[in-house]
C-alpha cells in the first residue's frame, strides 16, 4: 500500500502510540488535541519511543518528523485518508468530537475510535454516515503491540470493516474482528477477569500485587505469548485433548477457588469449546503443538533475556551456570 495520511485525534499515550505507528509504516501524520502543549508532548513521545520502533523495523519513508499539527478536528478529518480518534473513555465527549469528525470527513473516509469498550452503536448515535464509523480498539504500546480489534456497529457497513482489516493489517497489526457487538470487546473483557481476582487476592491479604505479577510472569503468561488459554488448555488434555481436560478437571470449575461463577458445563458447551481447540490445532497432532509451543516459549525466553525481565533472567542466568559448570567439568577432567 503506498504512503498515506493518518489522520489523529487526540495525542495522549494512545494517540502518540498510532503516530509512531503510522510513522514507522512510512506514512505521514496529521494530529490534533485540545490540551496545552499536546503538540510539544507528541512530539516529544514520538522521539522517546523512535528507537524501540527502529529495533522493530522500519518501512522505506519512515520519519519521526512527519507530523503535521492541526487547530482543529475538522481540519485533521479534511484531508486524510484515515481518521483514528483517541479521545478520553467518556461516551458524551467522544460523541461530540465523532460528529464533528463525522461533519468534516469526506463520506467514504473510515472513522475509527479506539474505545476499550464502548459500544460502537451508541457512539455512532446522530452521525450522518454511521456506516463509516467502526471501533478500531489497539493495546499499549500501539507501536509494538500488534492487536487491534475491529468492532462494528448496527449501522456499519461491510466495506468499512474490510477497510478497516486492509488499513490495520497495512500498519503491520493483527486486526481482529469481533464478530458480536459487546461491551469490553474480547481482550479487555478477559483481562478484567483476571484483574477482578487480583483485586480480591490483594484486598483479602492473600498476596502481594508483585507475587500475584510473579504468578503469571514466571507461568502462564509465556505460555499465552505462544497460544491462547484454549490452546493451552487442549494440550493439557493431552491426546484427548480440549475434550478431556473438561471431562476432567471440569469439576474443579465448580470449587469456590475464585470469585468468578462458572458457567454450567453441559456437553454441548464441552463440544463447543472441544471443537473449537481442534478447528485451532488445524489437524495438528499434540506432539506437533507441544514442539511449536516449546519452541515458542524458548523464543520468548531468549528474546527477554536481553532485557533482564521475568523469566528472561533466568534463562540468562541458566546459561551463565551451565557455562561455569562446563567450565569446572573441563578444568576437573570430569
Amino acid at each position: 500500500m503506498a504512503a498515506r495520511t493518518i489522520g489523529l485525534v487526540g495525542a495522549g499515550v494512545i494517540g502518540s502510540g498510532w503516530a509512531v505507528r503510522a510513522l514507522a509504516r512510512g506514512h505521514d501524520v496529521v494530529a490534533w488535541d485540545p490540551a496545552n502543549g499536546a503538540e510539544g508532548r507528541l512530539r516529544e513521545a514520538i522521539e522517546r519511543v523512535w528507537p524501540a520502533a527502529t529495533e522493530l523495523g522500519l518501512f522505506p519513508g519512515a520519519d519521526p518528523g512527519q507530523v503535521r499539527w492541526a487547530d482543529a478536528p475538522e481540519k485533521v478529518a479534511e484531508a486524510v485518508d484515515w481518521v483514528q480518534e483517541s479521545a478520553p473513555e467518556d461516551e458524551e465527549l467522544k460523541r461530540s468530537l465523532l460528529r464533528r469528525l463525522d461533519a468534516a470527513a469526506p463520506p467514504d473516509t473510515v472513522i475509527a475510535s479506539s474505545s476499550s469498550g464502548l459500544l460502537p452503536t451508541r457512539l455512532a448515535e446522530g452521525l450522518r454516515h454511521p456506516e463509516r464509523f467502526l471501533i478500531g480498539h489497539p493495546f499499549n504500546p500501539v507501536y509494538l503491540l500488534p492487536l487491534v480489534e475491529v468492532v462494528a456497529g448496527e449501522a456499519t457497513s461491510a466495506d468499512a470493516v474490510a477497510a478497516a482489516v486492509e488499513h490495520y493489517d497495512d500498519l503491520v497489526m493483527h486486526p481482529l474482528v469481533v464478530r458480536n457487538e459487546i461491551e469490553g470487546y474480547l481482550s479487555d473483557r478477559l483481562q478484567e477477569a483476571l484483574w477482578r481476582e487480583v483485586l480480591h487476592l490483594v484486598n483479602d491479604g492473600v498476596a502481594t500485587t508483585a507475587e500475584l505479577d510473579d504468578a503469571v510472569v514466571y507461568g502462564p503468561g509465556l505460555r499465552w505469548a505462544a497460544m491462547g488459554t484454549n490452546l493451552t488448555f487442549h494440550l493439557a488434555g493431552g491426546d484427548g485433548g480440549m475434550r478431556h481436560m473438561l471431562h476432567q478437571f471440569g469439576p474443579a470449575l465448580k470449587l469456590p477457588w475464585t470469585h468468578m461463577e462458572a458457567p454450567e458445563l453441559t456437553e454441548q458447551l464441552i463440544e463447543a469449546m472441544a471443537s473449537g481447540s481442534e478447528a485451532q490445532a488445524s489437524g495438528r497432532t499434540v506432539a506437533e503443538l507441544e514442539h511449536q509451543r516449546d519452541q515458542g516459549l524458548i523464543g520468548v525466553m531468549r528474546a527477554l533475556g536481553t532485557t533482564g525481565i521475568g523469566a528472561g533472567r533466568l534463562i540468562t542466568e541458566r546459561e551463565a551456570r551451565i557455562q561455569a559448570a562446563s567450565r569446572e567439568a573441563d578444568q576437573t577432567g570430569r
